[in-house]
């Protein structure tokens, strides 16, 4: 069991390489010594007698040929791009920071399974390197039932980068398929604990409470990929509508409600209006109503007030009794 969760918790090392300047200045040098010490060695050699310029060409010829070994070791980092190492199978440290550097030429980059756009569009150049840029996971759209049970569209588009690179070569296989699978399986269980919409107020909805929706979304996905070594800066949600089999019949729906709120609304207002036109009347004693004609004047006024079109008076020039 120890053995097993050490596989599965490898922890980034920085690796501290030495300037690859002073290395690439000293080998330059000691080749143009190593040709110059050949070429008078060989002018000055006796070919009857074994001397040190026999020695000294010997040396200079077997420099020239291994001499070239030390540029393997030569790596230059661009800002934002990582490169691991391993020694033997063994991961030794991540170079992480821009500059000209030289490695232990028995070293070995580890090829990061996920290749980019540019590497990609060049399939025989291998990318070494591992990109820290913040980078956008665009979710394709899927169907999913809200907590209701309505089937609905959500697309999300996740901005992350990678920042423990030994955890995202070595403890998973493909950090960028991991990414997008435990994206897909986070928008569902997120998605399946709130309804499309909601009339109250006070219940959270994906419609009215996107903020804490995407909140949720990026702190559940957080915790999925950590063991990948993936930080999640921002997830938002890009699409969000009924699924076509129910749009017109929710479109209806949300018709209808709409409609209803709204009489709701003009009725609270008339019977408002109606009472205080009442009470202005009392108060003033312009007339005096009997409960009849109260009820046919609250009538009258609740029909002009709540009515679709506008009405048309009646003038009555004579009694109203």
């Amino acid at each position: 069991m120890k053995n097993t969760e050490n596989l599965m918790n490898y922890e980034e090392k920085e690796l501290k390489a030495p300037s690859g300047w002073a290395v690439l200045f000293l080998t330059i040098v000691l080749y143009l010594a190593a040709l110059a010490a050949v070429i008078f060695c060989a002018a000055n050699i006796d070919e009857n007698n074994f001397s040190g310029y026999d020695i000294g060409m010997i040396i200079g010829i077997i420099w020239l040929c291994i001499g070239w070994f030390p540029f393997i070791g030569l790596r230059i980092i661009k800002p934002n791009e990582a490169l691991v190492l391993t020694l033997f199978g063994k991961y030794i440290g991540t170079l992480k920071h821009e500059g000209f550097y030289f490695v232990n030429i028995f070293s070995t980059p580890v090829t990061p399974r996920v290749q980019s756009a540019v590497s990609a569009a060049k399939p025989g150049v291998p990318h070494t390197k591992i990109s820290l840029k913040a980078m956008t996971h665009d979710n394709r759209k899927q169907k999913i039932n809200d907590q209701l049970g309505n089937p609905i569209e959500v697309g999300i588009v996740i901005i992350w980068r990678v920042v423990n690179t030994a955890k995202a070569l070595f403890n998973v296989d493909d950090y960028e398929g991991f990414l997008s699978i435990q994206a897909d399986s986070t928008l569902r269980d997120v998605v399946r604990c709130y309804p499309y919409d909601s009339t109250d107020s006070d219940e959270m909805s994906l419609r009215g409470s996107s903020q804490e929706v995407c909140n949720q979304l990026k702190s559940t996905l957080q915790e999925r990929v950590n063991n990948a070594g993936l930080e999640i800066i921002e997830a938002r949600i890009t699409h969000l509508a009924y699924a076509p089999e129910i749009a017109a019949a929710m479109l209806q729906r949300q018709q209808a409600t709409a409609i209803i709120e709204a009489r709701q609304k003009i009725v609270d207002g008339a019977v408002g209006m109606v009472e205080m036109a009442l009470n202005k009347l009392s108060e003033s004693n312009v007339c005096e109503l009997d409960e009849e004609r109260k009820a046919q004047m609250v009538s009258n006024l609740l029909v002009v007030l709540c009515g679709n079109k506008d009405a048309q008076p009646i003038v009555n020039s004579g009694s109203i009794y």
